[in-house]
């Protein structure tokens, strides 16, 4: 497994995850609003770990990323509007 936990805390506890690709623009510009926010996040690369490629194809329906998890509500791609409402920032 390649998770890797940043380091912060979300609001309220918030249990945030992002199944991301290293080439991804829209999962670096994610990771970059959690760590401005201070958010704490676990990230699963889907280019080296197959079981997470097909859990985020199941919560999400497609194959693209960013595939964010807030306390089990889905975000497809980089809705920043919606990570503000969802975490509270």
């Amino acid at each position: 497994m390649n998770d890797e936990m940043n380091r912060g805390g979300a609001p309220g506890g918030a249990k945030v995850e992002i199944y991301t690709s290293p080439t991804c623009i829209h999962c670096k510009s994610a990771k970059e609003f959690f760590n401005e926010h201070n958010i704490a996040y676990t990230d699963h690369d889907v280019t080296v770990d197959p079981q997470r490629r097909q859990e985020a194809v199941e919560k999400s329906g497609q194959m693209g990323v960013p595939v964010i998890v807030v306390n089990g509500e889905v975000v497809i791609g980089f809705d920043e509007d919606r990570l503000r409402e969802l975490l509270g920032v």
